[in-house]
């Protein structure tokens, strides 16, 4: 039942940090770093990957390709997430200390990510 929730929980995060790029693109695009190219195409990539990561955590058969995505893109965004601790964030006042905690953090989502759609349930769900 915890995983159950926790699966769930994990796919609304996802599905909604994927449509925010679409909604807010220039939040995101905030983030890049300048030697990144096609910032405007990684942002869609990334806000696509999410949403269907997102998604595909809730289908069994799809679960355990989703969860691998999902820590891929976890891996491929962490040079943003670099970047953003190293010069802020353009348009925000956000305090240094918690752009600083999102690196860690990231750690705790890929954990999060694994717990929900990579390892078993004793029962084997």
């Amino acid at each position: 039942m915890l995983r159950t929730i926790s699966r769930f929980t994990l796919s609304v995060f996802f599905i909604v940090a994927g449509v925010n790029h679409f909604i807010r693109p220039e939040l995101y695009l905030s983030m890049m770093p300048p030697y990144l190219p096609a910032h405007e195409l990684l942002n869609i990539i990334s806000g696509a990957a999410e949403i269907a990561g997102g998604l595909g955590v809730l289908l069994s058969w799809l679960r355990r390709a989703a969860g691998c995505g999902l820590i891929l893109l976890l891996i491929a965004i962490f040079p943003a997430n670099i970047h953003m601790a190293l010069h802020g964030m353009a348009g925000a006042d956000i305090a240094p200390w918690i752009l600083w905690l999102q690196l860690p953090f990231q750690l705790v989502l890929i954990a999060w990510v694994v717990h929900a759609s990579l390892s078993k349930n004793p029962s084997g769900k």
